[in-house]
């Protein structure tokens, strides 16, 4: 038999798990959706938008990452800049999705560049 001792060395809390947080896992997977598709959205208009202006090489990569730079801020401003309410990490919202949505952007600005430039 466990004596009174050992009951409440197995009940008390460490410190150190009171210092985690607790995500809502549904919440938390309909947030990190949310940027996969703004970030798609914003690859598929930033492909036409490339491709109208007429950017060609590296030009237009460089035009898709300030994009994704710009919705890395929108994203965090939207979030008023406190990430550790809505994500588990800054990488959330700086990283994920931007080289997903590259092809996404390569394949619309050879189309639009191709549409308004070559015919």
């Amino acid at each position: 038999m466990a004596g009174e001792g050992d009951i409440r060395a197995s009940t008390k809390k460490p410190e150190a798990e009171d210092d985690l947080p607790i995500f809502n896992a549904d919440n938390l997977q309909s947030n990190i959706k949310s940027i996969y598709y703004s970030r798609t959205f914003l690859s598929i208009i930033g492909g036409v938008v490339a491709g109208i202006w007429g950017f060609t090489g590296l030009t237009g990569f460089v035009f898709y990452f300030i994009v994704m730079i710009a919705a890395s801020l929108g994203l965090a401003a939207k979030a008023k800049f406190s990430v550790h309410t809505y994500f588990d990490s800054w990488n959330r919202i700086l990283l994920d999705g931007i080289f997903g949505g590259l092809m996404s952007f390569v394949l619309f600005w050879a189309f639009a560049y191709d549409i308004v430039h070559i015919f």
